[in-house]
C-alpha cells in the first residue's frame, strides 16, 4: 500500500530466491518425446524449488521473478504460493510468455534423456535491475541465486552482477553454479560463472561441473579458485559432499579453513531430479539455524533424499525434529541408514530406520 507517495518497505524474510520458473510437462509413460502420448503438468525452476522446500520446512521465503500474463504464469504463481512462499514480488509481463519445457521420464544423466525447452524470449529473460523489486530482493537474511539466470540474457547477467557486488548490509548471498552449457550463447559462460561465484558468500557446485566448466579436479582445487566465498560446497554425487570454509565471523563461524566431508545417504531412488536444489535448501536451512557445518551437509543430504524418493522435483521435507534426529546419528549409523519412498511421511525412532543396504 502506498500512502502520501511513500512505499512500505518489504518484510525481511529468511530467504529470497530469484530466478526463472517454468511450467514442466512430465510424460505419463517412459519413452522418447516423439512417442509419449500425454503429459502431466508440474513446475520446475532451480531457485523456486529452493524457496518451496525452505517454506515447507518452516522458513519464511520469497520468490522474485517475472512471468507472462498468461495461464501458465497464473499456474506458477499459484502453485509456488501454495507452498507458503511469498509471491507478491513476482511481476507479470504482457508482452512475453511464461517459459515451458517437456522432458522424458528417464534419468537426466543418461544419453536417452530428452528435454525440449521453450523459454527463449520468456518473461523471466527480461529481468533487469529496473524490472525487479530490488528492495524485496534484498530484504532477506539469505539471497539465493543460480548461474541459470545469468545465462538467460545480458540484462539478467547484469542483474546478477549487481546482486553479487559487495555492498554494506547486503544479505548473505548463496550461489548455485548450475552450469548449463546449452543455455550459453558462447564460451564465456564458464568465466562468467566463476566471476559470479567469487562474489558470493556460499557457493554450491558439483565436482563434475567444476571439471567441465573450469577444468578443476577435486574440492581443494575448487576452493583455491574461489578464495572469496565464506564457504564452498562441492557436491560429489553419490559419494557425498565436501564443505570448505575459511576463518570468518557470522553464520559460518565454525568453518576454519578445513574440509568437512559427509557421505551421501543410501537412497532407493525414484527419480534423479530436484536433488541438487533440495540439497541447497537443506544446507541453507541448517545455516539459518546456526548448525555446525557437518550438520548443514547432513541436512542437505536429507533434503536431497526426500527429492530422490518422489517422481517430481519437489517433495515434502521431513519434519524438523525428524531431520534433526537423523542428522545427529553417529557416523556408523549414518553410513548404514537407507531411505526409500515415503520416509518423510512418518517419523519412527532413528534406530528403527537404520538398515544395512
Amino acid at each position: 500500500m502506498t500512502t502520501g507517495g511513500s512505499r512500505k518497505a518489504p518484510d525481511v524474510v529468511d530467504v529470497v530466491a530469484l530466478g526463472e520458473s517454468m511450467v514442466t510437462f512430465l510424460p505419463t509413460v517412459p519413452g522418447r518425446l516423439a512417442d509419449v502420448p500425454s503429459f502431466e503438468r508440474a513446475i520446475g525452476g532451480a531457485e523456486s524449488n529452493v524457496a518451496c522446500v525452505l517454506a515447507a520446512a518452516g522458513h519464511s521465503a520469497r520468490w522474485v521473478s517475472r512471468v507472462g500474463a498468461d495461464g501458465f504464469g497464473d499456474h506458477l504463481v499459484e502453485t509456488i504460493g501454495a507452498y507458503g512462499v511469498d509471491v507478491s514480488s513476482v511481476r507479470r509481463d504482457a508482452a512475453r510468455p511464461t517459459g515451458v519445457y517437456f522432458r522424458t521420464a528417464g534419468d537426466r544423466a543418461t544419453d536417452a534423456h530428452e528435454v525440449a525447452y521453450y523459454r527463449a524470449g520468456s518473461a523471466a529473460s527480461a529481468m533487469t535491475v529496473d524490472t525487479v523489486d530490488l528492495d524485496a530482493v534484498r530484504a532477506s537474511r539469505v539471497l539465493h541465486l543460480s548461474g541459470i539466470t545469468a545465462a538467460l540474457s545480458g540484462p539478467c547477467l547484469d542483474l546478477l552482477r549487481e546482486l553479487t557486488a559487495p555492498r554494506p548490509g547486503r544479505p548473505l548471498v548463496s550461489f548455485d553454479v548450475n552450469h548449463r552449457p546449452g543455455l550459453w550463447r558462447d564460451a564465456a559462460g564458464a568465466r562468467v560463472l566463476l566471476e559470479l561465484a567469487r562474489g558470493a558468500d556460499i557457493v554450491f557446485v558439483g565436482d563434475d561441473e567444476a571439471r567441465e566448466a573450469w577444468g578443476l579436479h577435486g574440492a581443494r582445487a575448487v576452493r583455491e579458485a574461489l578464495p572469496e566465498p565464506e564457504i564452498v560446497v562441492v557436491k560429489q554425487g553419490r559419494g557425498g559432499a565436501t564443505a570448505l570454509g575459511k576463518d570468518t565471523d557470522g553464520m559460518c563461524e565454525d568453518a576454519t579453513g578445513t574440509a568437512t566431508f559427509v557421505r551421501a545417504l543410501n537412497v532407493d531412488v525414484v527419480a534423479a531430479v530436484g536433488a541438487g536444489d533440495a540439497f541447497a535448501a537443506g544446507f541453507l536451512s541448517a545455516t539459518l539455524r546456526g548448525l555446525p557445518v557437518r550438520d548443514r551437509l547432513r541436512h542437505g543430504h536429507l533434503m536431497a533424499a526426500a527429492a530422490l524418493t518422489v517422481p517430481g522435483d519437489l517433495a515434502t521435507p521431513p519434519a524438523r525434529d525428524h531431520a534433526d534426529r537423523l542428522a545427529a546419528l553417529d557416523d556408523t549409523a549414518w553410513g548404514t541408514l537407507r531411505l526409500g519412498p515415503g520416509w518423510t511421511e512418518a517419523a519412527p525412532r532413528a534406530e528403527e530406520e537404520v538398515s544395512t543396504p
